[in-house]
């Protein structure tokens, strides 16, 4: 078992990290807050800490407490400001370069940024979010866009990206392309590319913004674990598809990279009783607000967790808990998010397969992946969440030992995530099922002990599925993962007819879960087992409690 896991280890370390990553560190970055914000200098202050970022690379600036801020009041109290910080700590070298011309002849350009020590800036909880329209703005040039792109309106974090083209005066209205949209290499991500990677430590509150930096840096230090969760659409028109593209390329990858991978394919949302367990990746769309499990109390993300919801305002406000995604997933324990905070158009947001490629795969830093990801700056797309954040980057084989060592329940989710690539890569389900039945831990481990289970039901023995889940349901510490396992378990037992056992599986449900958030899907369940039981009584019971909930639903 032991030689079984680190050959594939091997295969999964390779193919998780590029041979030339190298990480960030807070030397590179700016930190801005807000002045007028006592609680944003507080976070700014800690992240330096945290970050080692040193302190003269911090910078106040006393700007509104809104979310909203004027093209004025951003360029005087923001832009202009953090441009002069780093030009007069040499930050950046602004000068001449020359490049290639249409004619063939080469052009000679002055004011870009030929030398650079910084490539992050992180916005703390206070600084604005969004740059408001001006209709009296017009420039030269703005006549040649079309004319939905005939605005200027933006997010603050997208156009501060800009910061390094600032010199080249270039358009206000409409979206900027991005130089280094989808690059293979991280260290083109740089203001010598005329690209400034910009994110923000913000949510619903001061406590959740500076939570988004303690849980990067644990799940730096133990790994990002859980399941991942993929929300297509199913049949798009064609204005859609390239949405839809980019999601289930999503979903393949999330597959491929050993992560227990579960693909809505109907058009509507998951359901709010969804078991949703364990969640360490979401990406989904297009709800204009936050929906199903995630606007449920019991959501259960993991540490380190990154959802991500394509809506055009799905980021309208940070500061909301209920109304669209990036607050509400903020408020619900997320690490990392990105949306847009004005209607972009579906080819300006974010490429989220790019990202999860970039971020996963060959490790970029969670500020590099959200960069690479863009196709457009000077635009809507805001970026929530420490853009350090690297969970992907350490040796496969040395964090496994580690979290041996350290007595960790994540070294579940570790050999889970081996079994899950020897999946992808072609073994079959009785090789995965053996390396798991011959593993000790699977006997104290819920989560191997239902993915055994789940190799079995594959497998057609029903019966060896039973007693897996079973086993499962007596180490179970997740009530979502609880909900999914009584699901899974009813089916089995009413499949080998076992109809006695698997009505008091689902009445062990409802007791277990007294506020699961679609009850009539137990109900059914329950009435058409009494009925085969024939238990008048319960099924009158079952059938009232339906009726009952089908007239409170209308």
């Amino acid at each position: 078992m032991k030689k079984l896991f680190c050959s594939a280890a091997v295969v999964w370390f390779a193919g998780f990290v590029s041979a030339t990553t190298s990480f960030a560190g807070g030397d590179e970055v700016v930190v801005v807050y807000n002045s007028a914000v006592p609680e944003s200098k507080a976070l700014a202050e800690y992240y330096a800490q945290k970050r080692g970022v040193p302190a003269d690379q911090l910078l106040g600036v006393t700007i509104t407490k809104s979310e909203d801020v004027s093209r004025k009041e951003f360029d005087e109290r923001l832009q202009q400001p953090l441009l002069k910080k780093i030009e007069a700590a040499k930050l950046w070298v602004f000068g001449a370069v020359d490049v290639p011309g249409t004619n063939g002849k080469p052009v000679h350009v002055e004011g870009v940024v030929v030398k650079a020590k910084v490539r992050y800036v992180v916005l703390c909880y206070g600084v604005p979010l969004r740059i408001g329209s001006e209709p009296d703005l017009h420039e030269p040039g703005e006549e040649n866009l079309r004319a939905e792109l005939r605005r200027n309106e933006a997010c603050v974090d997208s156009e501060l990206a800009c910061l390094p083209r600032i010199k080249l005066k270039p358009l206000l209205a409409g979206p900027t392309p991005n130089l280094v949209y989808s690059t293979t290499n991280a260290a083109a991500i740089s203001p010598t590319n005329g690209v400034l990677i910009v994110a923000r430590l913000d949510g619903p509150t001061p406590e959740i913004a500076r939570g988004l930096v303690d849980k990067a840096l644990q799940a730096e230090r133990d790994g990002l674990w859980g399941r991942a969760y993929i929300d297509t659409r199913g049949n798009v028109d064609a204005n859609m598809k390239l949405g839809e593209d980019w999601i289930r390329a999503t979903a393949e990858m999330c597959r491929l990279l050993g992560f227990e991978t579960t693909v809505d394919t109907n058009g509507a949302l998951f359901p709010p009783g969804f078991p949703m367990s364990h969640i360490a990746y979401y990406s989904g769309w297009y709800g204009e607000h936050v929906y199903g499990p995630f606007a449920q109390p019991t959501v259960e993300f993991m540490l380190g967790a990154f959802a991500y919801h394509l809506h055009s305002f799905s980021a309208a406000s940070l500061r909301d808990t209920n109304r669209n995604w990036a607050g509400p997933l903020l408020a619900r324990g997320v690490t990392c998010t990105m949306g847009s905070v004005f209607e972009p158009y579906l080819s300006g947001t974010p490429d989220v397969a790019v990202f999860t490629a970039r971020w996963i795969f060959q490790s970029f830093t969670f500020g590099e992946a959200a960069c690479a990801s863009q196709n457009a700056l000077s635009w809507m797309t805001t970026v929530v969440g420490d853009p350090l954040y690297h969970p992907f980057g350490q040796d496969a084989q040395k964090l496994h030992n580690e979290l041996e060592q350290r007595g960790s329940p994540l070294v579940e989710w570790s050999h889970l995530r081996l079994v899950n690539l020897f999946l992808a890569r072609g073994s079959s389900s009785l090789e995965t099922s053996g390396y798991l039945d011959n593993l000790p831990l699977t006997k104290k481990s819920a989560v191997l002990s239902e993915k055994l289970a789940d190799l079995y039901a594959a497998q057609g023995k029903p019966s060896s599925a039973v007693l897996l889940y079973q086993q499962a349901l007596k180490l179970v510490s997740s009530p979502q993962q609880k909900i999914r396992l009584r699901f899974a378990l009813g089916e089995k037992l009413a499949s080998l007819d076992r109809n006695a056992e698997a009505y008091e599986d689902y009445q062990k449900l409802l007791d277990e879960a007294p506020d699961y958030a679609d009850k009539p899907v137990v109900y059914r369940k329950l009435l058409a087992l009494a009925q085969k039981l024939e238990k008048r009584d319960d099924a009158a019971k079952w059938s009232k409690e339906l009726n009952l909930t089908n007239s409170a639903a209308k």
